[in-house]
């Protein structure tokens, strides 16, 4: 990949993820150094410029003399590097070099070529600076974590590469990489930004992405296997009330849903008026989070886009502005709105559980078990469930909403938008396993069926039976719940799920009511 202005999620995962090479562009190249002439023309004068001749945060009237200047950048590095907490997951470490290279690429910054050029060199090579997860406020960005990153590039602190942590001179000298002595304005450059909040919310939402069609799915298959209702998803209902993710979400269930044999099987003598909220509110409850997910989106777009450092360099003028580009603020309410849409899929999902295990709502057999009492079926599932949704209400309280005054008042108001993005990580690992709870216990309910669901239905449900035999008599379930969860993950089920033929219209040209929904009208 050539990094240059652009920069999408797609790219973000295939390079993060997926090991792709990156490589400046030649004009990102001469961006940056056009930048750095300005820091240098600044260097030989007098005049007293924030982070590049001065000290930082409340020092900010000291001035430095020149010789002195790569001593302030080391020092600065060193005295922030002073994160705690567990070393965060290789991948978010990986976006970290990515995020804080694209934004440097931009030419606003004033570092030399060869800074991002040894950002890029790191994350080609697959050796990660090893950075504790916590110490960020979200104010300057994310100071303490990318100090701890930018230490791999002068040398100290360690790394972590092939599965070894081992420190960062050793690694660097057997990739045959030099350390940087940082220069004015470049370690101010590599520690002011917003790249551990980016970094967590492009993976966090690449995966909701994943969570919200694969709860979709979910959803499709408890409707099947407790002979809920397909009339709430119509088009026409669903067009009363048209916010866009209530319609994309409705059109989705829908194609699961498509060539049923067991919906047109209960269309006499089903003594149920309408079916609990978990079923047919469906689309509005998942929608919600589809539009949180589109906000999320076009929020990311921005600030993979963006200048985070500060002070901002203006080549065309030689300007050096002190502004709050770093501030976390926009990361970090988009990142509490995101959790809360995101725990709701868990939230609901349970309670679909519920529908399915609980013989007074479902129909079924009690806990999903032909044999209840000497086996307790899935009963315990739901407890897991349960206590992962709760789990997520806690999680989903707003961090943005809180701030500390740091750097003696000087960084009066922070956005806490880093520990919104851990928590929104845990939320997103949460409702995994939660849907993944969920689709083990609706293929078990599909098990008790014996006409064919929907065609989408029916794959994924032919699919999960591949890996998890059904349940005759207890057994140790972990192992099945985990690998549904990692079927999840990787989007397979979702993709298998998604590649049936179903012959349905497009949503944008769903017609009239067909026969089938017009007789099931006044049921539901």
């Amino acid at each position: 990949m050539i990094l240059d202005n652009n920069l999408t999620l797609e790219q973000f995962i295939s390079v993060v993820r997926h090991g792709e090479k990156v490589e400046l562009s030649d004009a990102a190249r001469r961006r940056i150094q056009t930048a750095r002439d300005v820091i240098e023309n600044i260097v030989e004068g007098d005049t007293a410029i924030y982070g590049v001749n001065t000290g930082f945060g409340k020092f900010e009237n000291v001035q430095i003399d020149r010789h002195q200047l790569a001593q302030l950048q080391h020092n600065l590095i060193v005295s922030h590097a002073i994160g705690v907490g567990e070393p965060l997951p290789a991948e978010v470490v990986r976006g970290m070099l990515l995020l804080r290279a694209q934004s440097l690429s931009l030419g606003h910054s004033g570092v030399r070529p060869e800074v991002v050029e040894l950002l890029l060199a790191l994350l080609n090579a697959g050796a990660h600076p090893v950075i504790p997860a916590q110490g960020s406020v979200g104010a300057s960005g994310d100071l303490a974590p990318l100090a701890h990153l930018a230490l791999a590039l002068i040398g100290l602190g360690e790394v972590e590469y092939h599965g070894q942590v081992r420190p960062s001179a050793e690694v660097l000298a057997h990739l045959g990489l030099k350390p940087v002595t940082l220069q004015a304005k470049e370690g101010l450059a590599l520690i002011n930004g917003t790249q551990l909040m980016g970094s967590l919310l492009a993976l966090a939402l690449h995966d909701a992405k994943v969570l919200l069609g694969t709860a979709n799915l979910a959803a499709a298959m408890t409707i099947e296997a407790k002979y809920g209702s397909h009339r709430p998803f119509g088009a026409d209902v669903v067009g009363l009330r048209p916010h866009p993710g209530a319609v994309a979400v409705a059109a989705q269930v829908r194609d699961f849903l498509h060539g049923s044999e067991i919906a047109p099987s209960h269309l006499t003598g089903d003594g149920k008026v309408q079916d609990a909220y978990s079923l047919r509110a469906v689309p509005q409850v998942h929608g919600a989070t589809w539009d949180a997910i589109a906000q999320a989106e076009r929020v990311l777009a921005v600030e993979f886009a963006s200048v985070t450092d500060n002070p901002l360099i203006f080549p065309e003028t030689g300007e050096v502005v002190s502004g709050g580009n770093f501030h976390g603020q926009p990361l970090a309410v988009t990142i509490d709105a995101l959790k809360v849409a995101v725990a709701e899929l868990g939230s609901i999902s349970e309670r679909r559980t519920e529908q399915l295990l609980n013989p007074a709502l479902s129909g079924l057999p009690a806990f999903l078990t032909p044999q209840g009492g000497l086996n307790s079926g899935l009963m315990i599932a739901q407890y897991t469930s349960a206590a992962l949704a709760s789990e997520n209400k806690v999680l989903a309280h707003p961090a943005s909403v809180d701030s500390i005054p740091t750097s003696a008042n000087q960084e009066d108001h922070v956005s806490m938008g880093a520990h919104a993005a851990r928590q929104l990580r845990a939320i997103v690992q949460n409702v995994g396993h939660i849907l993944a709870i969920e689709l083990m216990c609706a293929a078990q309910g599909l098990d008790f069926q014996k006409l064919r669901a929907g065609q989408g239905v029916q794959a994924a449900y032919e699919y999960i039976r591949s890996f998890v035999p059904h349940l005759e008599q207890d057994r140790y379930y972990r192992p099945d719940v985990l690998r549904l969860r990692e079927e999840i993950a990787s989007g397979e089920l979702l993709r298998v799920a998604c590649s049936v033929e179903s012959g349905a219209p497009a949503p944008s040209k769903v017609g009239p009511q067909t026969e089938t929904e017009r007789d099931t009208t006044s049921r539901h």
